[in-house]
């Protein structure tokens, strides 16, 4: 993509579907931040001040279920083409239980023309993430310990990721983390 090409498009407005997908949105503060074509089926990929959504080439209705919170993405890969394309792959994080998060399987996005989608969810995803800590756990793998950054609420939350869902149903790796959460929790407290 040529820099006129980039220009043009940093300041061109959104397809129309996408901006009628974003306006009937519960949220009136939501706006697209930035879109990608997608390959199969038409469409787009977009990211908005909420989250990431797919936007059909026909919208007939939305629904908040649509919209991948920020906070909500465990990571999201890019692999880009030489032509401006390429695929992203996404992990959402589910809540199983009160402080526990366990990784979906990953979404795969194809895209015919990227913008500046790479590079704005990168930016939003990280700006959810306020600490993280990878722990070990006693017997091998371990847990990831995140703070992030919620809307809506006023402190950060932590969560527990383990590297091996497995190891969820496992007594001891469950109290070795709750004990690391429970310690990095109460470090930041003030006295």
């Amino acid at each position: 993509m040529s820099i006129v090409e980039r220009v043009k498009r940093r300041f061109a407005r959104p397809p129309e579907p996408v901006r009628v997908a974003v306006l009937a949105s519960t949220d009136p503060g939501e706006r697209v931040l930035a879109w990608g074509t997608l390959v199969c089926d038409g469409g787009w990929l977009v990211a908005t001040s909420r989250g990431l959504r797919v936007v059909p080439p026909e919208v007939t209705s939305v629904t908040d279920a649509e919209v991948l919170r920020w906070h909500e993405i465990g990571s999201a890969k890019w692999l880009a083409t030489t032509d401006g394309g390429g695929r992203f792959e996404v992990v959402r994080l589910a809540e199983v239980e009160p402080g526990v998060q366990a990784r979906q399987p990953e979404i795969r996005h194809v895209l015919s023309d990227a913008g500046d989608l790479p590079a704005v969810v990168r930016r939003r995803v990280d700006e959810t993430v306020v600490a993280s800590q990878r722990s070990p756990l006693p017997g091998g793998g371990g847990v990831l310990l995140v703070a992030r950054r919620i809307p809506g609420r006023p402190t950060r939350e932590w969560t527990v990721v383990f590297d091996d869902d497995a190891q969820r149903s496992d007594p001891e790796a469950r109290e070795v983390a709750r004990k690391k959460l429970a310690d990095l929790v109460a470090a930041e407290q003030p006295d």
